[in-house]
């Protein structure tokens, strides 16, 4: 199986909003031209090939309050105006080229300030540590990477397969989700949704290409919810949560001919002597849990323990 470096580790940790110091907010202004120039790098052909533009601009922490001065700026395809005061993104609607585009840390509140349909070759969309409290709005045909870290969504809405046909990765961690539901992405691949307040898994069964599923540090105290239509998954992490019985194990059992790797630490379940024995018991072919290979000597004491029980 494939490492998958952001299943691995364990994420970079939610990051809170920090109130702007009264001395820094008498310099928060508007982008001017001044601003834009230093920050623009990557000489390349425009569009129609008939030109050469700068396509990649840097705004990250520039203390902006609008950035209105960009819709000129209509051959930009990667920009980042993270760490600024922006809640109004309707500027960038000419900006028709991006492909990639990094506003974490704003103040953003609503995706009906940024039609995404607007954008028919974004792939990369990071909102980390907005103000979102919900999806409503939110499509983009071609967008592959959305990371929404950090906000304030409370239900899962609008993600709907017409609306975001290509995404694969989806990042809601740090939010104040209390199920799975909504999310109706047959491709997506990977989801994280550690962080949370999740409590019931709902509506997984849609999710058939789904390889990896991270809820770390929720509220589940089963896994009732995951479907035996999820036959790609092979990597699930449920460090942290309040799971007490090996009975919640048995809704995994339809997937152990995929499931390679199963993190299930720092749960009530966890707290026995020989729960990995137990764990190998339904899930035969694992080859790491709780990120730690399985040794030979465990997969012999299993079968043991399975004739036993036979």
């Amino acid at each position: 199986m494939e490492e998958d470096p952001l299943s691995e580790g364990e994420g970079d940790p939610v990051v809170k909003e920090v109130p702007v110091p009264p001395e820094e907010k008498e310099h928060v202004g508007p982008l001017t031209r001044d601003t834009i120039v230093p920050g623009l790098s990557l000489l390349c052909r425009t569009g129609n090939g008939l030109a050469h533009a700068f396509v990649k601009l840097d705004l990250n922490d520039k203390k902006l309050s609008n950035i209105e001065a960009l819709h000129k700026y209509v051959h930009l395809r990667f920009l980042d105006v993270s760490n600024n005061h922006l809640t109004d993104l309707s500027s960038l609607t000419s900006l028709t080229q991006l492909l990639w585009l990094k506003i974490d840390n704003n103040a953003v509140s609503s995706f009906q300030k940024l039609p995404l349909d607007q954008f028919p070759y974004l792939q990369w969309l990071s909102l980390a540590r907005n103000q979102l409290e919900d999806m409503e709005g939110l499509g983009g045909t071609a967008l592959e990477s959305l990371n929404l870290i950090g906000n304030r969504i409370q239900r899962v809405h609008g993600l709907q397969y017409g609306h975001l046909t290509n995404l694969v990765i989806l990042e809601l961690r740090g939010n104040r989700l209390d199920t799975t539901d909504g999310i109706y992405l047959p491709n997506l691949r990977r989801l994280y949704l550690a962080q949370n307040v999740i409590k019931r898994l709902e509506g997984l069964e849609r999710l058939e290409r789904l390889t990896t599923l991270h809820l770390r540090d929720n509220q589940l105290e089963t896994l009732d919810g995951i479907s035996p239509s999820m036959t790609s998954l092979q990597y699930l992490n449920v460090r942290g949560n309040l799971i007490y019985r090996q009975k919640a194990l048995q809704s995994l059992v339809p997937l152990s001919s995929t499931l390679r790797a199963l993190v299930i630490s720092d749960n009530p379940l966890a707290d026995t002597g020989d729960y990995r024995i137990g764990v190998l018991t339904c899930l035969m072919h694992l080859e790491r849990l709780d990120k730690e290979p399985i040794s030979p000597a465990e997969r012999a004491e299993t079968q043991e323990r399975i004739k036993v029980m036979q």
